[in-house]
């Protein structure tokens, strides 16, 4: 009886490891249909009638939120890395065509290496000049002004005679706000202020059951996690308030399309 006992079990073990490896976790579907819509278009958008000079000095988290951990912890909740984002979201739009984007968070480093040049072409007699700093007509102030955690979350399990399967998310939330303002008189032209969430799941199943009279004990449990990137949707958020920018300054006569 034993023998029938076990071998059942291990039956359902296998059963439980193959419906757990098998099922999708609750919303990576949604997951994944949201990382390809959320972009669409800004590689592609048709060129302007002229190429803009913008100028990007900072875009940091501007958030404060530490990584949520059971200890103390001083990694951050976000990226520290939006500024680089940003700049690559600005050269890609178009497919380049969009914006010529100027240095500006080492502007220090430039003028001092263009320092050491004229002096060295002044040690040789060299007498050429070099050519002129671009000067940018706007320029890109804002960062990641929110990130909220645990906006939703929910789950769904059952348990019959010891044996159990659970389904968990969390939803998390990143927000980003961009302002273009005119280098000529300060004014804000237009702001743009995006979000995206942020999708974490899990899928696990166990096995608790007694045997032999209540004598002997089998327990299993296995399960998957998927966390959904916070620096991927932060490069999303950016990138889609860098489409919608191009959008509502079209809309403001700011630029136009070329076609």
């Amino acid at each position: 009886m034993i023998k029938i006992y076990i071998s059942k079990t291990l039956i359902l073990i296998a059963l439980l490891i193959n419906v757990t490896a098998c099922m999708t976790l609750q919303g990576t579907d949604l997951l994944i249909v949201e990382k390809n819509e959320a972009i669409v278009g800004l590689r592609d958008l048709a060129p302007p009638d002229r190429k803009v000079s913008i100028a990007v000095y900072q875009f940091t988290d501007q958030t404060g939120q530490r990584a949520p951990d059971v200890v103390s912890s001083f990694s951050t909740a976000v990226t520290q890395g939006a500024g680089p984002i940003l700049i690559e979201a600005l050269t890609n739009a178009g497919n380049g065509k969009w914006f010529r984007v100027v240095e500006r968070s080492s502007i220090d480093r430039i003028l001092q290496e263009r320092q050491i040049i004229r002096q060295q072409r002044q040690s040789f007699d060299d007498n050429r000049e070099l050519e002129p700093i671009i000067f940018a007509g706007v320029m890109i102030e804002g960062g990641i002004i929110g990130y909220d955690s645990n906006l939703k979350t929910g789950g769904a399990g059952a348990r019959y005679l010891g044996i159990g399967i659970r389904n968990q998310y969390r939803v998390d939330n990143v927000m980003i706000s961009l302002r273009l303002i005119s280098v000529s008189t300060s004014e804000v032209l237009l702001t743009v202020t995006t979000s995206k969430t942020i999708l974490s799941a899990s899928l696990a199943g166990n096995i608790f059951k007694f045997f032999d009279m209540g004598t002997e004990l089998l327990e299993t449990e296995v399960g998957m996690t998927e966390n959904e990137s916070v620096t991927y949707a932060v490069k999303e958020a950016i990138e889609t308030a860098v489409y919608e920018m191009i959008m509502k300054g079209e809309q403001q006569k700011l630029w136009s399309f070329k076609t």
